[in-house]
């Protein structure tokens, strides 16, 4: 019960990705309020702190030439803060500009470090470090500047840093800076809050689209799509790919449901034959003669090699078929399994040209299921050419490879369908469809026992007017040495 609580209290993909940017936003604007903090303190105040340090160099020269001129000693100092100002403050500016109308030389405005308060920080201590006049309270704060006579230390300026003084103008400067900086964050805060809110919306608004499109998708709603908005990003690419995976759903449940009714159609035949035929007998309307015999064990072979090319499609899709590889000449095998088809051809007018252009091709792979694939393609061929027509098969080799073709006459296969022929459960309607027999697995068995024996096949339109299959499979390497050897020496 608490783990059900706790996961529905647990935040969504809007309030993750809204939480991750706001606080992204929050530790970006808290950064560079610190650092704006850190800049004042160090690089403003700083600046200040150099101005008067600059102002105080200009002054020595002045304070050493009262100095001298009050008998070498400070008494004309001690408790004169106004004589002591005035040998601080900055001599008047000599600018020859004069105003044109009053005839007066013009004054420049105060320094900075005048306005920062730099004369009522400022202390002037005598040879052994003791107070003579202006700011008391040094405790050693600031640096000390000696005034130097006739090399000789006489006394020492200092002045208190300006981060030290807590004057109500420079408080309240100091605060209001920082009043404003914080206020500038909360607005960024407040904004970024809205960027996110928007981002969020509009990122995920494709994607509560896919998650309800999975939804129908896993409910059996093949049909479903999502409209990718031709974007190029990765969300506009999860979108195309759902659209592809939905359709691949939707064209093999057609070719599943498809299937299925091929499949019942074709073991409804034969069996409804056999349960004909054996009622026929068992009521006695058809006596068990040779030839009732030989049309229910023709029924019974056309179900098992119904079952025996359902088996075989089952373990070649789970990778399973088994393969005993070895050496084997494909001619030879070719002769032996092409005699087995010519009193079926030739009753169903099939006239048949074989072409051998080698004498012996070795391979390497299973005599058994390369038997299998030769009379499938030869049983292809039988149900799906017309009475009349013509079968041409020729063996021979291209480079390293042992090439069969099985060319036959029309009916042919549209260009559509050429490239879907030996999908699994895919059936080509029309002329070649099962009402001259067939389940349509052979093509997709005769696929899978080519790629277990690393060859090809393809299929196009035949020059016969059908439909021209070619076989490729790779020489035994020592068989292809020794052609290419005996060539070389015939050249």
């Amino acid at each position: 019960m608490s783990k059900v609580f706790w996961s529905r209290l647990a935040p969504g993909i809007t309030a993750k990705l809204f939480l991750a940017v706001l606080f992204t936003a929050v530790c970006v604007v808290v950064a560079m309020a610190l650092a704006a903090q850190w800049s004042f303190n160090r690089g403003f105040l700083g600046y200040l702190n150099e101005q008067e340090a600059q102002r105080l160099e200009a002054a020595r020269p002045r304070i050493i030439e009262a100095y001298k001129d009050h008998g070498s000693n400070w008494d004309f100092l001690r408790g004169e803060r106004r004589r002591w100002f005035g040998l601080l403050r900055p001599l008047p500016a000599v600018d020859p500009q004069v105003d044109a109308y009053a005839a007066q030389p013009v004054h420049p405005s105060p320094p900075l470090s005048e306005l920062t308060g730099a004369l009522l920080r400022t202390t002037l201590l005598d040879a052994d470090g003791n107070f003579v006049v202006g700011f008391s309270d040094t405790r050693g704060k600031g640096t000390r500047q000696p005034l130097v006579v006739d090399g000789k230390t006489v006394g020492y300026i200092v002045t208190a840093p300006f981060q030290s003084v807590t004057a109500a103008g420079d408080v309240r400067f100091e605060r209001s800076q920082y009043q404003a900086s914080w206020t500038m964050g909360a607005v960024s805060v407040l904004m970024a809050a809205l960027v996110a809110l928007w981002v969020t919306r509009m990122l995920l608004k494709p994607l509560r689209a896919m998650a309800k499109a999975t939804r129908q998708l896993a409910a059996g709603d093949y049909s479903i799509r999502v409209h990718s908005q031709a974007t190029r990003d990765e969300v506009g690419q999860l979108a195309t790919d759902f659209n592809h995976m939905a359709q691949a759903l939707e064209r093999n449940e057609g070719m599943r449901r498809d299937f299925m009714a091929d499949l019942s159609h074709e073991l409804r035949t034969p069996l409804g034959v056999l349960h004909g035929e054996l009622e026929a007998m068992e009521d006695g309307v058809r006596p068990l003669t040779r030839e009732s015999i030989q049309s229910l064990q023709a029924e019974v072979s056309t179900l098992n090699k119904l079952v025996s090319d359902l088996y075989d499609l089952s373990l070649a899709e789970a990778g399973a078929m088994t393969f005993q590889h070895t050496p084997l000449d494909l001619v030879e095998l070719l002769r032996a399994a092409a005699p087995a088809y010519e009193q079926r051809l030739a009753d169903a007018g099939i006239a048949v040209d074989l072409h051998f252009n080698a004498k012996e091709l070795v391979v390497q792979g299973d005599a058994r299921r390369l038997k299998q694939l030769i009379c499938n393609l030869l049983e292809n061929a039988l149900r799906y050419t017309d009475r009349g027509g013509v079968l041409v098969i020729t063996v021979g080799q291209s480079a390293d490879q042992a090439v069969m073709t099985f060319s036959d006459s029309a009916p042919g296969v549209e260009s559509e369908h050429l490239a879907r022929i030996f999908d699994r459960f895919y059936r080509v309607e029309g002329s070649r469809s099962r009402a001259s027999g067939g389940a349509g697995l052979g093509l997709a068995i005769c696929s899978r026992i080519i790629e277990a024996h690393e060859g090809e096949i393809d299929a196009q339109h035949s020059p016969l007017g059908g439909l021209l299959m070619t076989v490729r499979l790779p020489l035994r390497r020592e068989e292809f040495l020794d052609t290419a050897i005996s060539g070389g020496q015939g050249a």
